[in-house]
């Protein structure tokens, strides 16, 4: 039981509580036992050494401020579809086949970035085929944008544990 408890996903903190990254139990008890971090929240179970019983922490904050270079979530189909919650940005739609759409087609100069595609159902995209929304009549749902780190943590690493929800700015 041990070894699944150690792979679970702990929350790491910068010194001033801002979200840095994941990292798994294991990492982050080496992080409290060689006083480089403390644990902010803990889980209610304890991994057992031969002479002692620790805590498992389930959000960690780092002692020292780290300068971390902001995190760029990587551009990818599987990453569009999880930005947009696996629904159609046009008709709201989770059901079907899902592709990725250009909202400025690539032959009337579109880009492939976060801000030009968006998840589409299959209906949506071969009615909007090569051309803008609004000139088949479909409205986005929402704006696309690129994803910041919180967001990245809260929406594609997922939140394992409820006590990370106040570090994540989630109600």
């Amino acid at each position: 039981m041990d070894r699944l408890l150690l792979e679970r996903t702990v929350l790491v903190l910068n010194q001033n509580y801002e979200p840095l990254s994941v990292c798994s139990v294991r990492r982050a008890l080496l992080l409290i036992l060689r006083g480089k971090a403390e644990a902010v929240e803990k889980m209610n179970e304890v991994i057992h050494s031969v002479s002692q019983e620790y805590p498992v922490p389930s959000v960690v904050r780092l002692g020292r401020y780290i300068r971390a270079p902001r995190r760029r979530v990587v551009l990818s189909k599987r990453n569009i579809l999880k930005r947009d919650n696996h629904q159609c940005q046009y008709c709201g739609s989770k059901e079907g086949k899902l592709t990725v759409d250009h909202i400025v087609p690539r032959t009337k100069g579109g880009q492939g970035t976060w801000e030009n595609l968006v998840c589409a159902c299959a209906l949506c995209n071969n009615k909007k085929g090569e051309h803008r929304p609004e000139q088949v009549g479909l409205i986005l749902r929402s704006k696309p944008k690129r994803p910041n780190n919180v967001s990245f943590i809260r929406n594609f690493v997922g939140i394992d544990d409820q006590r990370w929800k106040p570090y994540l700015f989630i109600d």
